[in-house]
């Protein structure tokens, strides 16, 4: 009980913009966050990059009017 009423002076501090912050841990958490958003975008470009088309079946699909998938018959690639 005794812990208890050693913060209950702490909870009547007012409070303003210099008495609440994200303070390290919302910076590391923000942080890591942006890192990995980072990682997956440039996962993703790789991805993205290793994708190819081959110029007769992006003629073949847009002369019959039908998606670049439609063309093969495969279905997509699930991953």
């Amino acid at each position: 009980m005794d812990d208890m009423s050693e913060r209950l002076p702490l909870a009547a501090q007012p409070l303003n913009e210099y008495t609440v912050t994200p303070g390290v841990l919302g910076f590391i958490v923000f942080a890591v966050l942006g890192i990995a958003v980072w990682i997956l975008l440039k996962s993703m470009s790789r991805h993205l990059g290793r994708i190819s088309v081959k110029e007769s079946d992006r003629g073949e699909a847009e002369g019959a009017g039908e998606p670049a998938g439609a063309a093969t018959g495969s279905s997509p690639a699930r991953s």
